[in-house]
């Protein structure tokens, strides 16, 4: 092994019989679309590939302090017809959408917060993509 081998660090997948809650499910398939080049982040860049109607979901941080920015995302999701999840805080939504430094330990260091991603490709089918879906269709 080499010195500079990457060290892709993984939330452990819930165990067997026990189901993942929605923002663990969440959480891997921004890391898996992340993985496969799928995922936008920011308000220029997934305003883009909702008009372009490329994204598949959007997810946005509730603690944005700039309402016209909440307001312009939601209003271009209900346009396209893009679904929406809102999570709690934009330094975890900015974490799992990679932007963030790793350490030797594995904890993510230098968070950025991250007020809105979009969801252009998942990736792998998974079952934290199921879970993500089945939310979506029932809200």
């Amino acid at each position: 092994m080499s010195g500079d081998d990457a060290v892709v660090v993984e939330p452990a997948a819930a165990p067997l019989g026990e189901t993942m809650d929605l923002m663990t499910a969440l959480q891997l398939v921004l890391r898996k679309s992340l993985a496969h080049g799928g995922l936008v982040r920011g308000l220029h860049e997934g305003a883009k590939a909702i008009e372009k109607h490329a994204a598949q979901l959007c997810v946005m941080a509730e603690d944005c302090n700039q309402p016209d920015y909440l307001k312009l995302v939601k209003a271009l999701c209900a346009d396209h017809n893009v679904s929406l999840i809102s999570v709690p805080s934009a330094k975890t939504l900015g974490e799992w959408a990679g932007l963030c430094k790793i350490d030797s330990e594995g904890k993510a260091r230098k968070v950025v917060g991250c007020s809105c991603v979009v969801v252009k490709d998942y990736g792998e089918e998974t079952p934290g993509l199921h879970i993500v879906q089945e939310h979506v269709k029932s809200n």
